[in-house]
């Protein structure tokens, strides 16, 4: 079963050694969208600081099969583009 590594970028680097066996890239890309929720969710209140977050993903070769991107920001005036 391929090994897929889940590296998170939010400033700083966090690399995924270990990696995680999975049947095929279907469930690769599954388990990417879980685990960046679950991050986000944890991240609270620093997620709307602007910076962007991306999970990259990849292979045992270390090529990116694909990335996850996300920002946000917050308007304080709704109206205001």
């Amino acid at each position: 079963m391929p090994r897929y590594f889940f590296h998170v970028n939010d400033g700083s680097s966090v690399r995924d050694s270990e990696g995680t066996e999975l049947p095929d890239i279907y469930a690769a890309q599954d388990q990417a969208i879980r685990t960046s929720g679950e991050i986000l969710r944890d991240m609270g209140a620093e997620f709307w600081n602007g910076t962007e977050w991306k999970l990259k993903v990849t292979d045992e070769s270390d090529q990116v099969l694909f990335v996850l991107r996300f920002s946000a920001e917050e308007r304080l005036n709704p109206g205001n583009p």
